[in-house]
């Protein structure tokens, strides 16, 4: 569960993605974790990781709608 141990870390740290490249770097070091939590939850079926794995898409969307911006219109 060292994957799951990663993941509770990051949740934690809370910090503040200033730069786009940032961002980028959380996006994806985001995706690694919800993806290996996934594979593990396929297996054992324990409803405390669907909740990290939908806390850690929660925290997902917000980094990339400010990276994605506002719309132009």
């Amino acid at each position: 569960m060292d994957i799951l141990k990663k993941a509770l870390e990051f949740e934690e740290a809370g910090t503040t993605f200033i730069t786009t490249n940032e961002r980028i770097i959380a996006s994806r070091k985001v995706k690694e974790l919800i993806l290996g939590l996934n594979e593990i939850y396929k297996e054992t079926k324990n409803p405390e990781l669907m909740d990290v794995m939908k806390r850690l898409t929660a925290m997902k969307q917000k980094i990339e709608k400010r990276l994605k911006g506002r719309p132009t219109s």
